[in-house]
């Protein structure tokens, strides 16, 4: 662990899990139903297959309903309103534990911090602004793009990172929860690093073969203040 955060000048984190649990008040199941309530309003039900008709997963809903009608209006007012749930969800979320801590310790340690999400970059940027983090993470913030086939496990956000910090990808450090941000991580060839805070997520990880994978961020911050490290 010392190893891969002193290899790093910077990380970065995905939102929804790492640094906040984003729906922690409105479920994410809640905002995938209203999705598909839209999409059927929107005339698009018979592009609901008997999958996305039960998946909790929002993002999953908007990335294949995109993916069979891209570009049109529909798929812009289905991501126009899952944009509003998460900005309104970011009021509400909960702080990841020891993520706040973290992201400080690697700001004020020369690393530099930020943000590759399947997210809303607004929700992101407010929930930063809400719980003074902005600063550490300096704008580099990049998120759901207009273009809906590039959500993760497509690297195209942390390319974008990458290119934000001017950091080549070996010298990078992703942290997500899930196993499309370590494709995604993959693809752009930056290590990356699992937080699982449950034992599903850590059997999807070990499944994926990730390498390296913590139940705690506290894990990750003992390392990073370690005297050694400086």
């Amino acid at each position: 662990m010392r190893e891969l955060i002193s290899n790093a000048r910077c990380v970065l984190f995905d939102f929804d899990g790492p640094v906040c649990r984003l729906f922690a008040v409105r479920s994410a199941a809640s905002v995938a139903r209203r999705l598909r309530e839209l999409a059927a309003e929107l005339s698009l039900t018979p592009l609901l297959t008997p999958e996305l008709r039960a998946s909790d997963d929002p993002h999953r809903v908007l990335r294949a309903l995109a993916g069979q009608r891209p570009g049109t209006p529909a798929i812009e007012r289905l991501e126009q309103a899952l944009t509003e749930e998460e900005v309104a969800a970011a009021a509400t979320a909960q702080p990841t534990p020891y993520a706040a801590a973290l992201i400080a310790a690697l700001s004020t340690r020369g690393r530099q911090v930020a943000i590759a999400t399947n997210n809303s970059p607004r929700a992101a940027e407010h929930y930063l602004s809400r719980y003074q983090l902005s600063g550490y993470v300096g704008g580099r913030v990049h998120g759901r793009a207009r273009d809906l086939t590039l959500l993760k496990p497509h690297p195209d956000a942390v390319l974008r990172a990458l290119a934000s910090t001017g950091t080549p990808a070996a010298q990078a450090l992703m942290i997500g929860d899930s196993v499309s941000d370590l494709l995604a991580a993959r693809a752009a060839r930056v290590p990356f690093l699992g937080y699982a805070p449950t034992p599903p997520l850590a059997e999807a990880f070990t499944a994926a073969e990730a390498e390296h994978v913590v139940s705690s961020l506290e894990q990750v911050l003992t390392a990073l203040i370690a005297p050694s490290l400086g």
